[in-house]
């Protein structure tokens, strides 16, 4: 099999992760294509996540280990990513606030056409009952609704593809509400289309 196939079954992993005095920050990258924004590690760690999530399109594993210094790492396979045992294709984040499942996150590194949702995503997110899909892929930094889904696109926090600006995502998850944002790795700033 080459590095772009994938098996025919996606092989998937489920998590929950519980809010931390009731919040719970999540940094999203994706695309990192084995080297990361120089300014990358500085950027995340302004934002003091619980947790990190790596959309896929790694490249060299070694970048998860440098991101898991900064906060515990949750990565899914890219397109371009080996068939390594210890990191699946799709990932289920179930956030918790005690017992209570506030929502779940659907992670996965190919999941949108344009700025809809494909069908295999939505299938997926529906039998996991999923509210949003986190996914990369496509370096096009995107926050959008399709079919009832939440659908977020961190943009690439990699080499710089045709004129995208490079970014990495942030969401903010509190009891009553959830916020999600793009940080542009160049100014530091919060990256606004």
């Amino acid at each position: 099999m080459s590095r772009a196939q994938k098996p025919s079954r996606l092989l998937t992993v489920h998590e929950q992760v519980a809010l931390q005095e009731g919040e719970l920050r999540l940094v999203v990258v994706a695309d990192t294509h084995s080297k990361p924004h120089p300014r990358a590690n500085e950027l995340i760690m302004k934002e003091r996540p619980h947790r990190i999530l790596h959309a896929g399109d790694i490249g060299d594993f070694s970048v998860l280990d440098q991101f898991a210094t900064i906060a515990p790492l949750s990565a899914v396979r890219g397109n371009i990513d080996g068939q390594g045992d210890d990191i699946p294709d799709v990932r289920i984040l179930d956030v918790r606030d005690g017992e209570t499942s506030l929502w779940k996150l659907l992670l996965l590194h190919i999941a949108v056409n344009g700025p809809k949702l494909r069908a295999d995503a939505v299938r997926l997110a529906t039998a996991e009952d999923a509210s949003v899909v986190v996914c990369g892929h496509s370096h096009v930094p995107f926050l959008g609704r399709d079919r009832g889904l939440v659908m977020f696109n961190p943009g690439s926090i990699g080499p710089r593809r045709f004129q995208l600006p490079i970014l990495f995502g942030v969401i903010h998850i509190q009891r009553d509400r959830v916020e999600m944002r793009h940080i542009d790795c160049e100014s530091g700033n919060v990256w606004r289309p």
